[in-house]
């Protein structure tokens, strides 16, 4: 009956698809809460909230003397940020709607479109609530200063694309074994409180403690978003290679995952979930 027109020139097909992103990145956006403004602030709520637990822990088990030589709270907030970026964009990447969706009997969506729409909205939301964070405390409270703002910039979107590639692994293995995944998904965001390193320095750390985090690619991320936050602080046992690196590679090995995957979708998956 009905059929929506498309263009065939590779540049009208691009155009359509990226307009398709945004309106499932919109709609991801909405699934969260219906009231955009309502959402933003839960989302905020949560990040001071964890800010100002680390905070109190700091000064009540005299940690506060560990951290770098400036803002105490930047300090904090350039682990928090960090770590929620990319728990969130895991999170958000490892609960698209796959390929037994019911999206996906609507064309032209395709669980790539799903994918991109929710790793696209974390990081909205995310840095729509970081820099509300940053502008009412430097307004309100006190000023301060980034001292390299686009590599500290660099980082939090390193910390989002590390976490959509773990992410989209853990996406493509889902419908073989949920609930497991499931449990793996959440034990490395339990152990991210600790193993990203958001309330440390590396170059405090002795050798036999750096060996446990630095495998972590948010461990390096964190680490190196301070050296471009603090004048005071140049990490000398981390890098944003590392991260990038595994990053790259785990997104190929999740996208051959979900291909290998969509070949064998079945709609009692749905039921297993």
């Amino acid at each position: 009956m009905f059929k929506a027109e498309r263009s065939n020139s590779t540049l009208g097909s691009t155009f359509s698809l990226l307009e398709l992103i945004y309106h499932a990145t919109v709609r991801q956006l909405r699934k969260s809460h219906g009231n955009a403004l309502v959402g933003l602030i839960l989302n905020m709520f949560q990040t001071m909230l964890l800010v100002l637990t680390f905070y109190i822990m700091f000064s009540v088990l005299g940690m506060r003397g560990n951290a770098i030589r400036g803002d105490f709270l930047l300090y904090i907030m350039s682990g928090i940020f960090l770590f929620m970026t990319h728990t969130k964009a895991m999170a958000a990447v490892f609960g698209a709607e796959g390929p037994t969706s019911q999206m996906m009997k609507h064309a032209p969506m395709t669980t790539a479109v799903a994918i991109a729409a929710a790793a696209l909205s974390s990081l909205y939301i995310q840095l729509l609530s970081m820099f509300v964070v940053l502008f009412v405390y430097h307004t309100a409270f006190t000023q301060f200063v980034i001292y390299d703002w686009v590599g500290a910039l660099a980082m939090v979107f390193l910390s989002w694309f590390t976490g959509c590639a773990i992410g989209l692994v853990l996406f493509a293995a889902k419908p073989w074994a949920p609930d497991i995944i499931g449990v793996v998904q959440q034990v490395y965001s339990r152990a991210n409180m600790i193993a990203s390193g958001k309330m440390f320095l590396a170059n405090n750390l002795p050798h036999k403690m750096l060996v446990l985090f630095n495998w972590n690619p948010l461990f390096h991320t964190i680490d190196q978003a301070r050296g471009y936050t603090f004048i005071n602080y140049t990490p000398h046992f981390s890098n944003w290679h590392y991260p990038l690196y595994v990053g790259l590679a785990l997104v190929m090995i999740g996208l051959m995952g979900e291909f290998y995957t969509r070949q064998y979708a079945s709609i009692s998956w749905g039921a297993r979930r």
